[in-house]
């Protein structure tokens, strides 16, 4: 009996030991996403409007706000908040520094991605 005892305490350590031991939690998520807009230098397209990071920090924010009873994932903020107008349906784009037109909820998760990769390896 002593040794399934033994045994099951080291494979609960083993399996706690394996498992990440950071999460980053959804405000923590979303204020990276808007942190990396922020410094980004890019330029953002809304309704074929360009505006700058700052400015889309903000309209990002202010939707994220009108959604925020539906926003239970960073994937759900880019979608709700940062994918496209609510007005048009047209989707939101971005001109990053050195680069080419793209649209921003693409931009955006690639950015969530890396950052995961990152954070947790």
């Amino acid at each position: 009996m002593r040794i399934v005892t033994r045994l099951l305490a080291l494979v609960a350590v083993t399996a706690f030991a394996a498992a990440p031991t950071h999460t980053e939690s959804l405000d923590q998520s979303i204020a990276y996403l808007l942190d990396y807009i922020a410094h980004s230098h890019a330029v953002f397209i809304r309704n074929g409007v360009r505006h700058t990071p700052a400015e889309a920090v903000a309209h990002i924010k202010d939707k994220a706000a009108y959604f925020k009873d539906k926003i239970k994932t960073p994937e759900d903020f880019i979608r709700f908040a940062a994918s496209q107008s609510l007005l048009t349906g047209s989707p939101y784009l971005v001109i990053p520094p050195g680069g080419k037109e793209m649209r921003l909820d693409l931009w955006l998760s690639e950015a969530l991605r890396a950052h995961r990769a990152a954070t947790h390896s």
